[in-house]
């Protein structure tokens, strides 16, 4: 495969996270819990990932580096809940912002742990994208939709277990094969999410059967196909132009909210997503550069 094969990969794994907050919010007024949504979609999607990896390639591993890459997926598992419970009180084009600030609290968690500074053009970044964040979320009109303090809170606590996955799975299981590997992170995720979120609806035929749709997507869309897109083309990429990549997931989000959802979106609004791209794209772009180079 050709550079930009693995970059269309990365670009569209970003872009199925982006269509998750519209069909949570449409389960949501189909009448189903944050409870049942979240848990159907861990449980149909780890269930869908295992049957691939049935047929995929495998490499044999220990118990322990099997254990933790489902530790490894505890953190997606509570970014999961965290959003899930934002959007109960927030738009859907409201929520992705906060969960998008995942972009400078991975900087931090970098500087943290590696002691690497953020750079000048790093900092330009960050900067741009809070007010572009600041813009998206309408808060210079005086009109964010449908807004709460409880939602901005879970939005940007889910940001943060996001950052934290992001960052393990950049540091373990490197030569575990894609959908192997995604596999038990998923694993992971569902363990955790079962444990707080018990699927007692699978013992209501009525709710099964309704939810099983929403499921089903929300399931290939935010636990099957990101990781193995991920998996497959990060590497090739570079962390650089893969955050780049990566940001499809907001324009995805918020066009997704607009034609399906039907929530208003200002021009200024608009505008606020454009900075927090062109932000992302100066943070990373000398990187993104030597990553196309070195191909």
């Amino acid at each position: 495969m050709k550079t930009w094969h693995y970059a269309l990969l990365v670009f569209i794994g970003g872009g199925c996270l982006g269509i998750l907050s519209t069909f949570v919010k449409l389960a949501y007024s189909a009448g189903f819990s944050v409870v049942e949504v979240t848990a159907s979609q861990v449980l149909f999607g780890t269930v869908i990932i295992w049957l691939v990896a049935l047929f995929a390639k495998k490499t044999t591993i220990r118990f322990r580096q099997a254990g933790i890459l489902m530790l490894g997926g505890v953190p997606v598992g509570l970014t999961g809940l965290l959003y899930y419970q934002s959007l109960q009180t927030l738009d859907a084009s409201l929520a992705i912002i906060f969960l998008f600030q995942f972009i400078w609290i991975g900087s931090l968690i970098e500087w943290i742990v590696y002691k690497r500074r953020p750079s000048a053009g790093k900092l330009v970044s960050i900067a741009i994208l809070l007010v572009g964040s600041l813009l998206a979320a309408g808060l210079f009109i005086g009109e964010v939709g449908s807004f709460s303090l409880q939602g901005a809170i879970w939005g940007m606590l889910s940001a943060i277990t996001f950052s934290i996955f992001l960052f393990l799975s950049g540091i373990i299981g490197k030569h575990v094969p894609a959908i192997q590997k995604s596999a038990l992170l998923s694993t992971g995720a569902m363990i955790v999410t079962l444990l707080l979120f018990p699927p007692v609806f699978l013992l209501d035929i009525p709710t099964l059967t309704g939810i099983i749709p929403y499921a089903l997507v929300l399931g290939i869309f935010g636990v099957v196909l990101p990781p193995i897109l991920f998996s497959i083309g990060m590497p090739h990429v570079g962390p650089g132009l893969g955050t780049i990549l990566t940001a499809s997931e907001l324009p995805v989000a918020i066009i997704m909210s607009t034609v399906v959802l039907s929530e208003e979106i200002a021009s200024i609004q608009w505008f606020g997503v454009a900075l927090i791209l062109g932000g992302i794209i100066i943070g990373n772009l000398k990187q993104s550069q030597r990553d196309i180079l070195s191909g």
